[in-house]
């Protein structure tokens, strides 16, 4: 996943779109039973209202997830073969830890001396 920062935004939205935070807070909220893409999409279009989502985004998404890390997933035999059922891997304030890990590694890595001085101002601030 590339993490794409809006620094005017607040919240999640400052990396995530709208849909994307529904279909996390619909796992992280779920039974811990899991749920499958179909799940997740049905209940992602029904909190947007006017608004609807393809479910090829919705499972684009939740397989990024899976490969950061942030979701889990158990292959299940269904009637047309398997599906995968996504379960929380990072609760909320793991992931937001995780962006912010991502995030300050990335700018370590290119504003090393920058980043630090950056990070010694901010805290000064406070």
């Amino acid at each position: 996943m590339t993490i794409v920062i809006d620094p005017s935004k607040k919240g999640l939205e400052k990396v995530l779109r709208d849909y994307q935070i529904e279909a996390l807070n619909i796992i992280w909220n779920g039974d811990n039973n899991g749920m499958t893409s179909r799940e997740v999409y049905q209940a992602v279009n029904r909190s947007l209202g006017d608004k609807t989502i393809s479910r090829a985004s919705i499972i684009n998404f939740l397989n990024d997830m899976v490969d950061e890390n942030v979701l889990k997933y158990e292959e299940e035999t269904c009637k047309g073969g398997t599906r995968r059922k996504y379960f929380t891997g990072l609760d909320e304030t793991g992931f937001k830890k995780h962006v912010a890990k991502v995030v300050f590694k990335s700018l370590m890595r290119d504003f090393p001396v920058q980043t630090k001085e950056a990070v010694v101002e901010a805290l000064n601030d406070n």
